[in-house]
């Protein structure tokens, strides 16, 4: 590459290349031939790895990194191919086009935004398309925010034109506001505020189109534990996903606890009984 401003993408050279193991295809793309391969030279390697990293090579010599060509993020800590969630998404009922890609809902919070243009009535589309993503991917491939669209954007060359995307608006849920009735929807409600940290919930507010993700889940359940005294499952968030329900989850579990302590058992015991 010879300096400039153009964006180039970056190849690491190496002596020795073992590939991916029964990989033979990925090898082939990922390791291809270097056309500057000199033998008489030590340092010079047959083949370059392609990183898939796209950078910008500045006039001081430096490399400046711009993103990713194969649209491969980090979520939390998993290494996420956004096309597995496109893939996903285009085998759901209901759904014409769609695309995913990684941004900053938060100040140091990025998670999965999914842009979807409905195939027809788009009534109760979200709903669906989020449970049939969890009955197909492992919960943090499953997008904090889903964004409807009449037409994804496109560029000049006819390519969806990502930098186009709206941002989510996570502060407003589809859902009409009902303030909290009992004591258990005022706990969950102030502790959905704090950890999403938006200004009012209301029981029928979905906990992921405000902007939860499985790790702020986490935090709810932990806090829900610290102010109730019950434990409840990750899974009981996804399935319920709003502060009604899980409120009466809640409530359900108390009753059961208070029972089983009247009659001077413990719920464990209950259990151990069940299993003989």
């Amino acid at each position: 590459m010879s300096p400039t401003t153009g964006r180039r993408i970056v190849y690491w050279r190496g002596r020795s290349y073992p590939g991916y193991l029964n990989r033979d295809e990925l090898t082939a793309e990922k390791f291809v031939a270097n056309p500057y391969f000199d033998a008489q030279n030590l340092r010079s390697s047959e083949r370059l790895y392609r990183t898939g990293d796209l950078v910008r090579w500045l006039p001081d010599g430096e490399l400046e990194f711009i993103g990713r060509i194969d649209h491969q993020v980090k979520i939390r800590g998993f290494r996420i191919e956004l096309g597995e969630v496109e893939h996903a998404l285009s085998l759901c009922p209901g759904v014409k086009d769609s695309v995913v890609i990684a941004r900053d809902i938060r100040e140091g919070d990025k998670c999965l935004i999914a842009y979807l243009v409905a195939s027809k009535g788009e009534e109760e589309l979200i709903a669906v398309v989020r449970r049939h993503l969890l009955e197909c991917l492992p919960e943090h491939m499953v997008p904090s925010a889903f964004v409807l669209l009449d037409n994804l954007p496109l560029n000049i060359n006819g390519k969806i034109d990502r930098k186009a995307l709206p941002d989510p608006d996570t502060e407003v849920s589809s859902a009409e506001y009902i303030a909290p009735g009992t004591e258990m929807e005022k706990i969950l409600c102030e502790i959905w505020q704090d950890v999403l940290e938006i200004e009012r919930v209301g029981i029928q507010d979905n906990f992921f189109e405000l902007g939860g993700h499985s790790l702020m889940a986490m935090r709810v359940l932990s806090k829900t534990k610290a102010k109730t005294g019950i434990e409840v499952p990750l899974k009981e968030i996804f399935k319920l996903q709003t502060v009604a329900l899980i409120a009466d989850f809640l409530d359900s579990q108390q009753y059961i606890d208070d029972l089983l302590y009247s009659r001077g058992e413990s719920a464990h015991e209950d259990e151990i009984e069940l299993k003989l």
